[in-house]
């Protein structure tokens, strides 16, 4: 069997694999997890304020101007919202659109670089579809993917610029604005360096006008932008002006307060986020000879794109996983492209010990540990580890059966993807589901009693809640001043110990990431934070 058979028509089939692959595991996610706080939760929320206040210019958390995020994934919300009324849903559903037409747009940028290899993009779509950290943040209410989406849209503009066509300017300036609005400027260190890049993988550009074409491109991208800072700006008063024009950006990128990591720390996680894609050796066995003889263009193109965002984000102080998701496409092509002349290639045994590694620790999670009984977090199901290990054998079997290592591996990846969320589902909800919570506090506020939260407030009940209300944020004196001056108040308490709750009079109590968040009158939390501080 002839694992890449060349074909337009074989092409389009594994984008529509991919696609259907998407719909699947975004039906996973929609089922077996709630919206995750505190990001997802809180992003929603944002959305749920400005759709309260009907101000679609700023956006609000808790009742105050939220700076840290530009509108367009809450505008997303807002426009599913108006079709098909305010739901839990729709927010859920955005990611995954904009994945498919990221998975669209890589597919039709493959044929750009390799007009010859009409293949190509089906498959780099499926290695796309298949990595861990895209899938996960292709189903999480999250901006990473959109802003892949515009990169896209952005990189199929320099393509076009650099083959002379004026539109690829424009393309690329509509990207850099709309990513501004998707997730600050950002955008330009996905988009600007592989621009720099141009005369290593497009050789003999004339350099005035190409970089003329780029600044005029910045110009747009700013306009676009501007046209919605300004008034937003005007709008949300000087705080909120200054942040949004300056402080978010330079706060993150320069000097992080909120996920400082060293150097190197992507390195290690490399395995996981590219899984199974990156444990595979046939992967960078088809790398090391595709090198060895010699970088076409695409290849040129694909490096250019990846290499210098990687090395960024490793010296930028802020790091989290997804940070890397735009540059996912880029990695998708580049291994389209080498393991198009790897037909013999099977797949690998590192990735199926991993596999089979997930699936032996989903089995022994599974099983009556006695150590485990007394704890809160229900033990996962059987049947997603010994699906998993069936997986990991029938790929092994397909591999040698002369079964294509892409698809064999794409399916291996979803496979396991999705038996991880079910495996985990029962103790996802207990933990992170706080729409029970959420309902209380309303049920609370309707009965006319305002509500404190003892803690940073994330804003992660006013969505799921419904809330009209914004919480009080207070801790230490400052609560203990309020609940003394509103002796008819609630408070949300977040403790520690989730064994001792029996004597603890409450209006409602339930799990959260790792302890107990409780809802009680102003008596009981002054009791609570007293002994507290002893």
């Amino acid at each position: 069997m002839n694992p890449y058979p060349g074909s337009e028509a074989a092409g389009r089939n594994l984008l529509l694999l991919s696609l259907l692959f998407l719909v699947g595991l975004a039906a996973v996610a929609l089922w077996s997890r709630p919206l995750i706080p505190v990001d997802e939760t809180r992003y929603v929320s944002a959305a749920w304020e400005m759709w309260l206040r009907g101000d679609f210019l700023v956006p609000y958390k808790n009742g105050a101007p939220y700076s840290h995020k530009p509108p367009f994934m809450f505008w997303m919300f807002h426009a599913g919202w108006t079709l098909f009324g305010v739901n839990d849903w729709w927010p859920r559903v955005v990611s995954p659109l904009f994945s498919a037409g990221s998975m669209l747009l890589t597919f039709l940028l493959a044929r750009r670089l390799w007009p010859q290899r009409a293949d190509l993009g089906g498959n780099a779509a499926l290695v796309l579809a298949s990595a861990l950290l895209w899938v996960v943040f292709s189903t999480s209410a999250m901006f990473d993917v959109l802003l892949a989406f515009w990169v896209l849209v952005g990189m199929h503009g320099v393509l076009l610029a650099a083959e002379g066509r004026r539109r690829g300017f424009v393309m690329l300036g509509i990207a850099i604005g709309m990513g501004v609005l998707t997730k600050g400027p950002v955008i330009l260190l996905n988009l600007l360096p592989i621009t720099v890049l141009a005369p290593w993988w497009n050789p003999g550009l004339k350099w005035s006008r190409w970089f003329g074409g780029i600044g005029l491109a910045v110009l747009l991208g700013a306009a676009i932008a501007l046209a919605w800072a300004l008034p937003a700006g005007m709008a949300g008063g000087e705080a909120y002006r200054n942040a949004i024009f300056w402080g978010q950006t330079a706060d993150r990128m320069v000097d992080s307060f909120a996920h400082r990591r060293p150097v190197w720390w992507y390195l290690p996680l490399l395995p996981v986020m590219l899984f199974p894609w990156f444990v595979w050796p046939g992967l960078w066995e088809a790398l090391a000879r595709h090198r060895r003889e010699g970088l076409d263009r695409g290849t040129r193109f694909c490096l250019a794109w990846m290499v210098p965002i990687f090395v960024a984000f490793s010296f930028i102080s802020g790091k989290q996983p997804h940070y890397l998701v735009p540059m996912f496409p880029a990695f998708a092509l580049l291994a389209a492209r080498v393991l198009a002349d790897r037909a013999g290639t099977r797949v690998g045994l590192p990735a199926l010990l991993a596999a089979l590694l997930g699936g032996a620790l989903m089995l022994a999670a599974s099983g009556q540990i006695a150590s485990l009984r007394d704890q809160v977090v229900l033990l996962p199901p059987l049947w997603p580890g010994a699906l998993l290990v069936a997986l990991a054998l029938a790929a092994w079997v397909a591999g040698r059966r002369g079964v294509s290592p892409v698809l064999n591996l794409a399916v291996l990846g979803v496979g396991m993807l999705a038996l991880l969320q079910f495996a985990a589902m029962r103790s996802i909800d207990p933990l992170y589901d706080v729409k029970p919570m959420a309902l209380a506090i309303r049920q609370v506020q309707t009965d006319g009693h305002p509500v404190a939260n003892a803690a940073t407030y994330h804003a992660q009940y006013q969505f799921l809640g419904r809330l009209e209300a914004p919480l009080a944020e207070l801790r230490g004196p400052e609560l203990e001043s309020w609940l003394a001056a509103h002796p008819d108040a609630y408070a949300v308490i977040y403790l520690k110990d989730t064994q001792n709750l029996d004597g603890i009079e409450t209006r409602y109590r339930q799990m959260y990431r790792g302890g107990v968040a409780v809802l009680v009158d102003a008596k009981t939390a002054a009791r609570l934070l007293a002994a507290h501080a002893k």
